[in-house]
């Protein structure tokens, strides 16, 4: 067993979310190293980590003091096996290519401590396959975040049929100690949980711009300030047992699923949009957001931060 309190953390992939994973770790005060083979993609990470520590900070998600010194020990590594033959957690972040992915695992497997755990970001990737080339399967699994990282607290967790079931449980552990969120899946599926979820809104939200019953901004509003509040709040399941409480839950299930018939039959069902209105719906959100986007960000992130403070409340 590998559970403590503070594990030596090496994060292999240095863009977007190996970025909010160090940042979260460091915000822990755990001690970080951080490396990318791409050494353009490396070269402006420790800046772009400490940017995203500070926010922490004036967020107060984080010690000021306990962040800084973790901050101030940092290592940028200089090679593969400086960054992960000390560490406890290596996190590969590398992005989404499955080729890319299988060698970074395979070679920091090589150079890591026997008792190291692996974790990929992988976000559309099961560990069989990812695992497939491991010398130890059972000390590997998916820990898949959402972005940005430091501030989404879920995590979903993706054990092998070979994954040693103390390691998802020491994984587990650490990620309680980030104020992850951690759910594991008991079987592998495309997209995990969020993605697929994810892709179901967003297929009818695409449908409806497309139909022109919304437009870009009224679809994310009617989302944010609806059922994704109401979720936030409670999740479907308990949104709709809340609901029941006069009626008896059999009840109020059983007229709501044959009120929802109607609305299921006419949903959008296809697999693939077409290239025309690929083009059309780029065209609209460019549009509706992109002059803004930095403001935009910071508002997400000012939003973020508020709402899981209520949550956490």
């Amino acid at each position: 067993m590998t559970r403590f309190e503070t594990p030596r953390v090496a994060v292999v992939g240095a863009g977007e979310i190996g970025r909010g994973w160090a940042a979260l770790a460091i915000a822990a005060g755990w001690p970080v190293t951080i490396y990318d083979a791409d050494a353009d993609t490396l070269a402006p990470a420790a800046d772009a980590i400490a940017d995203r520590v500070v926010a922490l900070l004036r967020a107060r998600r984080a010690d000021p003091g306990v962040a800084e010194a973790a901050l101030n020990q940092m290592v940028v590594g200089r090679s593969l096996l400086q960054a992960v033959s000390d560490a406890d957690w290596i996190i590969e972040a590398v992005p989404d290519d499955l080729q890319v992915k299988l060698k970074v695992l395979q070679l920091a497997e090589q150079v890591a401590r026997l008792a190291a755990i692996l974790t990929s970001s992988a976000s559309g990737f099961g560990p069989t396959h990812l695992g497939s080339r491991l010398e130890r399967p059972e000390r590997f699994l998916v820990a898949h975040p959402l972005d940005p990282v430091e501030y989404m607290p879920l995590v979903e967790l993706v054990p092998s049929p070979r994954t040693d079931p103390e390691v998802v449980e020491d994984i587990r552990f650490w990620l309680s100690m980030l104020g992850r969120a951690p759910i594991v899946l008991r079987k592998e599926v495309p997209g995990n949980i969020a993605a697929r979820l994810t892709a179901a809104l967003w297929r009818e939200c695409i449908q409806l711009v497309v139909d022109g019953v919304l437009d870009v901004e009224d679809v994310d509003r009617a989302v944010t300030v609806g059922p994704a509040l109401g979720w936030a709040a409670t999740g479907p399941h308990l949104q709709q047992h809340l609901a029941a409480h006069r009626y008896g839950l059999e009840l109020y299930l059983s007229n709501l699923f044959s009120a929802n018939e109607p609305i299921w039959g006419s949903l959008a069902e296809w697999k693939h949009l077409n290239p025309e209105d690929q083009k059309r719906l780029i065209k609209l959100i460019d549009r509706a957001y992109s002059q803004h986007s930095p403001e935009l960000r910071e508002a997400r992130d000012a939003r973020l931060i508020r709402l899981l403070e209520a949550i956490r409340e």
